[in-house]
Order: structure tokens, then C-alpha cells, then sequence
């Protein structure tokens, strides 16, 4: 059993990455429109066709998804949405599903990739991790992205979750951006990647049920520090992973 499974994940992977590829050109023109509207209607639009690509790339990989949580959003509010990351299939289940116009901060040596580059750098605030003045004016960029009315979605645990934890540890950046711009912290819990996309094989996926949960956001007050926040934050995101893991 365990042998056809590993053979079936490395087949589906195949039709994942066909399938991908192809539903991607159908949905890149209209995407490239977006390149010519004034903000937050540019990335909202942008967010909109991205989730009809992965409501149907996700269907058609047997990866359907679960949203709960959606009314913590409250109209006319902006979040900095922090999610959990165990799989490249976060990618397309995060900012895809986040409610209103978002921006992923995001690797920037994924931009240089032709043509799909050039949706990655719609999506994204992009970050080259080995330049302290690109990491400085990614942050500058954060803050006008919140101003303008969208979201930011950040993994906190800044790469993908290789441990046995359930969450890995959390850098500062989101909580110091909180603070900074006194927006309240938006927790997105994401389930089952992992099962579908293991982060420890490589061209492997497999049918799973997925689901994404969206917590009561975190206001940061007066006494809050960018560590208490943090340490809140990951306090809350790990007690409900420990409390719906395996309930899925």
C-alpha cells in the first residue's frame, strides 16, 4: 500500500503540474489587466481571478478546499493575515482564499521565472532575503500596501515547517509591521497541505481535503512588545492546531 501510494503521487504530481500549467495561461491574460487599474481594485480583482484558477486547478487535483472563519474580516478593515506553512501548496491555498484585495511577501528569485514571474510579482511584496536594503524597502512596501487598503499575508515561521512541531518557531517581521502600523493580526490556519505536498519528498502530490480556518484577529494595545505579540500569536495559531489536527 505505502509502495502504490508513493508510485500514484509521483503520476498525480504529473497531471498536477500539466494541469497547473495549462489552467495557468487560461487565467493569465485576464490577470494582466489588473497591471492597468489603480489600487485596491488592481489587487482585488487580481485576487478574485486567482481563486477561480485554484477553485478549479484544486478540484482538478482532487484538493478541494474548506473556508472557515470569513466573518472575522470586518468591512473597511485591513490585516496583516499570519499563516501557518508546512508545503508549497500554501501558496495557492493562502492569499488565493484571503477575503478582499492581499499581497504575499514573498522570495524574489521566484520573479525571474518567465512569464509566470510576472504573476508572482502581481501577487507579492518581493523580498531578496541576502540585502539588507531590499529587506528595508520591503518593509517600507509592506506599510504601504496595509495603507492602501489591502491586506499583507505572511508565514511567520519564514520557510516551509520540516520539524515534527506542529508550528515552527516565529520571526518578528509581521508583529513588528503590526505594530508599527497598529494593524491587527489576522491568524490563517491551513490544514492538510502537508498530507497533499509533503515539504520532505520531492514531485510528489496526493488527493487531500484542505482546509483553511481564520481565527479572531490580534490587536495589538499599549503594552504590547513585538516578542509578547509574537509569543501571543504563535500561543493562539498552536493551541488550535493541537485542538482540529486529525478532526480534518
Amino acid at each position: 500500500m505505502k509502495l502504490f501510494k508513493e508510485i500514484f503521487g509521483r503520476i498525480w504530481a504529473i497531471w498536477g503540474l500539466a494541469s497547473f500549467v495549462v489552467t495557468f495561461f487560461i487565467f493569465f491574460i485576464p490577470s494582466m489587466v489588473t497591471f492597468f487599474m489603480r489600487e485596491p481594485g488592481s489587487s482585488a480583482l487580481f485576487t478574485r481571478i486567482s481563486r477561480w484558477w485554484m477553485n478549479i486547478w484544486l478540484l482538478m487535483v482532487g484538493c478541494p478546499v474548506k473556508i472557515r472563519g470569513r466573518e472575522n474580516f470586518k468591512k473597511g478593515e485591513t490585516y496583516i493575515v499570519t499563516c501557518n506553512h508546512n508545503s508549497l501548496m500554501d501558496v495557492p491555498l493562502s492569499s488565493p482564499y484571503i477575503p478582499g484585495a492581499n499581497k504575499t511577501i514573498a522570495k524574489i528569485s521566484f520573479s525571474k521565472i518567465p512569464i509566470f514571474g510576472l504573476y508572482y510579482k502581481k501577487g507579492s511584496v518581493l523580498v531578496d532575503r541576502k540585502s539588507d536594503a531590499n529587506r528595508k524597502e520591503s518593509y517600507t512596501r509592506m506599510k504601504e500596501v496595509l495603507a492602501s487598503g489591502i491586506h499583507m499575508c505572511i508565514y511567520p515561521e519564514g520557510t516551509r515547517n520540516k520539524t515534527k512541531d506542529l508550528l515552527a518557531r516565529f520571526h518578528g517581521g509581521a508583529f513588528r509591521l503590526s505594530i508599527d502600523t497598529g494593524k491587527s493580526i489576522l491568524p490563517g490556519v491551513i490544514f492538510n497541505t502537508k498530507k497533499a505536498m509533503p515539504p520532505k519528498k520531492i514531485f510528489y502530490l496526493f488527493p487531500q481535503k484542505l482546509e483553511f480556518h481564520f481565527l479572531p484577529p490580534i490587536t495589538p494595545d499599549a503594552t504590547d512588545d513585538v516578542e509578547t505579540l509574537k509569543e501571543k500569536t504563535h500561543a493562539i495559531m498552536k493551541n488550535y492546531l493541537e485542538t482540529h489536527t486529525g478532526k480534518k
